[in-house]
């Protein structure tokens, strides 16, 4: 079949004759050009390898739902960068900053692996940025008075040792989900001189792999006395639970398992916080296990700790990304953790 090329100028005609004919030395044709589609599915199935299941359920489902209604039919060779920012300015109506991350991280891996097999010549996509989409639900944090009756009402509650050590550390619910006993020191040193307290080492996490968020994120945390309190009963709990479940316990070494050892999901946090936040006299459909993170920068920042030991506390790189993720649970102006924890929280029980 012969192909020809037209254009509203004779530069514009010879530019893609010139583009065809590369076509056909690349041995590229109409037939084998392939789709968005086709690119996306291909990633799907062969660009995912090593992969969490979860990861790949999720970005398939992004897949379906926000990628391929759109951009599927076209062919890669002519997705221009103008398709995609249109594409990504629409989708910015109804989704987050974040989710318009992912898509397009997704579409450029998927066009990225067309293009090392030289089916697409380049990656349009990496010509394009992310727009700012729309509002999430914003993040809250517990004030002083909540905190309390929440560590209050959740005394003898199977999640109390994890509500307190993570609304009293600041410790990401990915980090503790992964903490294991070997990680954990209930006595410390105090022999020494110093004397080194309990802590906990926050080094592992649920995540691909299991790395912490960043490297600054591996971490080794003082344990204010509420914390060493209530994971000293939550060991003796575990320790009963195992031997119920006798052969039928999975050994692990978690703090925070399920009834036979196994690792617990984020369903599992949510739903026993929830459960503790309605006895706190808080809605609870409006709190979420992260929120505690929140609440810890919040009454640090509300105790006069400066904002560079904040960060180093709950693991950022620096104190932009603090400000940045954490701008609504910082004082205006600010004026390092077990000690302040101890103060806030001390008192009779």
């Amino acid at each position: 079949m012969t192909r020809t090329a037209a254009g509203r100028t004779k530069t514009e005609a010879k530019n893609k004759l010139k583009q065809l004919l590369r076509d056909k030395d690349d041995g590229i044709t109409e037939s084998t050009q392939p789709t968005v589609a086709d690119a996306l599915e291909e990633w799907l199935r062969f660009g995912l390898s090593g992969r969490s299941a979860h990861t790949v359920t999720t970005c398939s489902i992004l897949t379906k739902k926000h990628i391929l209604p759109e951009l599927g039919p076209r062919k890669l060779q002519a997705l221009t960068a103008d398709d995609v920012d249109r594409w990504l300015a629409k989708k910015s109506l109804i989704l987050s900053t974040a989710t318009l991350q992912r898509l397009l991280s997704i579409l450029r891996r998927a066009i990225a692996r067309e293009q090392a097999r030289d089916r697409v010549r380049r990656n349009v996509a990496m010509l394009c940025g992310v727009p700012t989409g729309a509002t999430g639900r914003p993040s809250k944090s517990l004030n002083l008075e909540q905190s309390r009756a929440l560590l209050d009402v959740s005394k003898g509650a199977p999640a109390h040792a994890y509500i307190v050590l993570s609304l009293l550390t600041g410790a990401r619910t990915e980090e503790l989900r992964a903490l294991t006993w070997a990680h954990v020191d209930l006595i410390g040193r105090p022999d020494d001189d110093p004397p080194t307290p309990p802590s906990i080492e926050l080094w592992r996490s649920v995540r691909e792999g299991g790395d912490t968020k960043t490297r600054q994120s591996r971490r080794t945390l003082s344990l204010p006395h509420l914390c060493v309190e209530a994971l000293t009963r939550h060991q003796q709990s575990h320790n009963e639970a195992r031997d119920r479940a006798g052969d039928r316990w999975v050994e692990n070494d978690l703090v925070f398992s399920t009834a036979l050892g196994g690792r617990m999901d984020a369903a599992n946090i949510r739903r026993a916080l929830r459960t503790v936040a309605k006895k706190a006299g808080l809605d609870p459909t409006a709190w979420t296990p992260r929120e505690l993170r929140h609440s810890f920068v919040s009454l640090m920042s509300d105790a006069g700790v400066p904002l560079e030991n904040i960060a180093r506390l709950v693991g950022h790189r620096n104190t932009t990304v603090t400000e940045l993720v954490y701008r609504k649970q910082l004082r205006p102006v600010m004026t390092e953790g077990a000690e302040t924890m101890n103060r806030l929280f001390s008192g009779p029980g």
